[in-house]
């Protein structure tokens, strides 16, 4: 289901609740008690959805268009949370000091990310992500699923020999086709939509008190 249909389907179900609510309340009816019981528990699953998808809402934090949750895999984490991290931010689930994760499908400006378009991930002189054993920045279709491409690249990372520039800086070329003379610094892209996951293990402090912020995925004009 696609963000806008799924808008389109919260929408619909809180118009559903607050009518049955509504007419319940003001207006007197004569129904079978199977029938309330019915109603009662399709209000129910409408108010749990909504109530999560409030929750996903306040508990998300989002920069440059990168969207995480802290503190997913805290031991004593209610229900309430973790259905929040079903609708707004499914994958994996770790206590933050073993992992944090990111993810993205627009760029810095808010537009969805395609293969139409070249990006470009600029991390500042000793501005990768800072962590006590491997970072890594993976490309997935909208289904999230690895994407078929010349070099059997699939993600890049502190491992991947990735090339910086003059003063230190690293550049990530995110596009379709190979950018001349960047080959070790490509994540493939497909020609079509995708969404990137930056994962972090053992995250270092920066990370973890939140001062660390995930630079924008820019599209190269």
């Amino acid at each position: 289901m696609t963000n806008k249909k799924y808008a389109l389907f919260l929408v619909l179900v809180g118009v559903i609740c607050v009518y049955v609510i509504i007419k319940s309340l003001f207006f007197v009816h004569v129904k079978p008690v199977h029938t309330d019981v019915i109603q009662g528990i399709l209000i129910g699953l409408g108010m749990a959805i909504l109530t999560a998808q409030i929750f996903a809402k306040i508990k998300s934090t989002k920069i440059n268009g990168w969207i995480t949750m802290f503190g997913l895999g805290v031991p004593g984490n209610g229900m309430l949370l973790r259905a929040a991290c079903t609708l707004a931010f499914p994958g994996p689930v770790n206590i933050p000091q073993e992992a944090m994760y990111w993810k993205t499908s627009v760029d810095g400006a808010g537009h969805s990310l395609s293969g139409e378009h070249c990006y470009i991930m600029h991390f500042p002189a000793d501005g990768l992500p800072p962590n006590n054993a491997f970072w890594s920045l993976t490309m997935g279709n909208t289904k999230n699923r690895f994407v078929a491409n010349s070099i059997n690249r699939y993600s890049v990372s502190g491992q991947s020999g990735l090339v910086a520039n003059a003063d230190g800086s690293v550049d990530i070329y995110i596009q379709n086709t190979a950018p001349a003379g960047w080959e070790s610094n490509w994540l493939p892209a497909p020609s079509g939509k995708f969404i990137l996951w930056l994962r972090v293990y053992m995250p270092g402090a920066a990370i973890l008190n939140g001062k660390y912020n995930v630079p924008p995925v820019m599209e190269v004009k």
